[in-house]
């Protein structure tokens, strides 16, 4: 989940979510001291669900990483086999993309894979010809 914007209201603080929330916290309970990269670590990793679904025949995929990690995503078929490796390598924290050409397969369904250390995450993906 990313937080999209801020706001404050009365007296709390509000933030709205990707995922169609809105969290909110009281301000008296904030602190005024700002601790330099303490939210960000506190997030957990993310996998967006690719667009547009179904594609034909390339689409990009963003992930979001909290801190630095060993990173592989990896495009799997219906039955389980690793069609493709996108990503192999470690990534410093941040936002990224990636570009899946899927030309050379068929139309079916496909799965998604981000590694990031512990954290795993699989979306699907339908390539249409």
């Amino acid at each position: 989940m990313a937080v999209l914007a801020f706001a404050v209201s009365d007296s709390f603080l509000l933030a709205g979510t990707n995922g169609n929330g809105v969290w909110r916290y009281p301000l008296s309970l904030l602190s005024t001291e700002i601790k330099r990269g303490l939210l960000r670590t506190q997030m957990d990793c993310e996998l967006d669900q690719n667009y547009p679904n179904p594609f034909n025949p390339s689409i990009t995929i963003r992930y979001e990483l909290p801190k630095d990690s060993m990173v592989r995503v990896s495009v799997y078929d219906i039955l389980g086999r690793e069609v493709a490796v996108l990503v192999s390598e470690r990534k410093d924290a941040g936002s990224f993309e990636v570009k899946f050409d899927a030309s050379g397969m068929t139309s079916g369904m496909y799965f998604y894979r981000l590694q990031a250390g512990d954290y795993f995450a699989t979306k699907k993906m339908l390539v249409v010809k």
